[in-house]
């Protein structure tokens, strides 16, 4: 216990001072947003991978789906990594950047504004960001805060304040500058960790041959190419968390700030192998929740029904009981450091983007216009403290399972962003009209599916959300006026 205290203390000195260290390279508003725009192909890769894949995946998508679906989860780590990460490098990297440098410009909602001339949209993508990040960032929260009370057993709300202080920290003294340099570090832990995990499920199960016998006995569909739940929940989770990245303003934000045509080829590669060697562990081991987990070793994460039947008794904890009872308890403080390092780099981008839309879109695109580089620079920093503590107060209430929160957030901002975004990017024929309708008519087609069908199907009203985005766009272009 006394090694994984001392290890966490030097890790968090480590990100001080990293934080200090990238403070005397923040000089103006674009270093703190974007790192001057020049930041290379390896940092921007690992901070790419480091944000899409938080604790919310290792804790709880790994452990529900993983529960839920058995082996067919893969299929979420192989869209993933081909579609969320290869296909959105590929298709939208250059073009990103390319479009950025063109309209100068440094945020989605000013994309939006400068592409179809509308205050009115990126009024609106500023309002949705900062109202669906907050329970993406809590649920990130949410998800450490149970792997420290497994491993530590400390209060969770212990656990939040230490989270959001040290966060706040190194990306309030260096930005985006401090956060791409420790998200190297932090991707290194994460592909030392997947190995640790990966091999320490697989010895514990005495081999990969006995696993699968073991999940057939369970239920002979967890190992089959659909798992229980059906093909229709399957595709809405894939679609889900692999289509979103394409306009989700955290990951496109990257682009932004990264170097040139040269730093896309050699992060996309780099990306992808960090996307499927984190992913593939996560929903494997994930599975092998319904081997190693028992009411009488584990009670707080599984119980008997009245059938006797073995079943989740809280989901968020199905992988931190995992993690305590498969981990050799030498390796069990890296495996920590991976958790933390996913969440931390997370937290900092859902952050510095939710600052941005405050300070940068609504405040200087509306509010002061004249507004000094300097001023921008402060205000974004305080905006930080100031999501951060608004996200801490919504963790401490524990609204709902980690993967409910995920979904309505990545559903919903998707929602917003997929058809105006992709469309502003690849076609000249979108104009205006269609762009809101799109952006607008997504998102509320998403929400009012949340309602109607409940918690149960949050991944498939965003499915549908985001295919309502990207259909309504062209539609609507037809009634409205032709591009100039």
């Amino acid at each position: 216990m006394i090694a994984r205290y001392l290890t966490v203390i030097g890790y968090t000195i480590l990100i001080i001072f990293i934080g200090v260290y990238g403070s005397k390279r923040t000089k103006s508003f674009k270093d703190f947003m974007l790192g001057g725009g020049k930041v290379g192909p390896w940092m921007t890769a690992f901070s790419y991978g480091t944000a899409y894949f938080s604790a919310v995946l290792f804790i709880g998508f790994a452990g529900k789906i993983g529960w839920g679906f058995g082996l067919s989860g893969l299929w979420i780590a192989v869209g993933n990594t081909f579609i969320g990460v290869l296909g959105v490098w590929l298709l939208l990297g250059n073009k990103i950047k390319k479009t950025a440098t063109s309209y100068n410009i440094s945020t989605m909602p000013e994309f939006l504004e400068a592409r179809y001339n509308s205050p009115f949209l990126k009024l609106f993508a500023s309002i949705a960001i900062f109202i669906f990040f907050i329970p993406y960032t809590a649920a990130v929260f949410m998800g450490l805060s149970y792997l420290f009370e497994s491993n530590f057993h400390l209060p969770y709300t212990y656990v939040l304040l230490f989270m959001g202080i040290l966060t706040g920290t190194y990306l309030v003294l260096g930005g985006y500058k401090s956060m791409a340099m420790i998200d190297v570090i932090f991707g290194i832990i994460m592909v030392v960790g997947v190995f640790i995990l990966l091999g320490s499920t697989v010895s514990k199960g005495e081999g990969l041959p006995n696993i699968f016998q073991s999940l057939k006995e369970i239920d002979p569909k967890l190992v089959s190419p659909v798992g229980p739940p059906g093909i229709w929940a399957l595709l809405s989770l894939v679609f889900l968390t692999s289509v979103a990245p394409f306009a989700m303003p955290q990951l496109v934000q990257k682009f932004y700030a990264i170097k040139d045509k040269r730093s896309v080829k050699i992060g996309m590669i780099a990306s992808s192998i960090f996307a499927l060697i984190v992913t593939g562990t996560a929903y494997f081991t994930g599975a092998l929740t319904r081997i190693f987990l028992s009411p009488e070793k584990n009670p707080l994460a599984v119980m008997y029904n009245e059938a006797g039947k073995i079943i989740p008794n809280h989901v968020d904890a199905l992988m931190p009981e995992l993690l305590v009872t498969v981990i050799p308890e030498v390796l069990s403080v890296i495996i920590l450091l991976l958790i933390l390092s996913a969440s931390m780099s997370t937290l900092a981008a859902l952050v510095l983007i939710s600052s941005s839309a405050i300070t940068k879109d609504l405040y200087h695109g509306f509010l002061n216009k004249d507004a000094s580089d300097k001023t921008l620079t402060i205000l974004m920093r305080a905006g930080s403290v100031f999501f951060i503590i608004l996200s801490i107060i919504l963790a401490l209430f524990k609204p709902a399972v980690i993967v409910t929160i995920l979904a309505i957030s990545w559903g919903a901002i998707a929602s917003v962003f997929l058809g105006p975004f992709i469309w502003g990017l690849f076609s000249k024929r979108v104009n205006k009209t269609g762009a809101i309708f799109s952006s607008v008519g997504g998102l509320a087609i998403c929400i009012i599916l949340f309602i109607l069908w409940g918690k149960r199907m949050v991944p498939q009203a965003g499915s549908i959300g985001m295919i309502a985005s990207l259909v309504l766009a062209p539609v609507f272009s037809l009634f409205g006026k032709k591009v100039n």
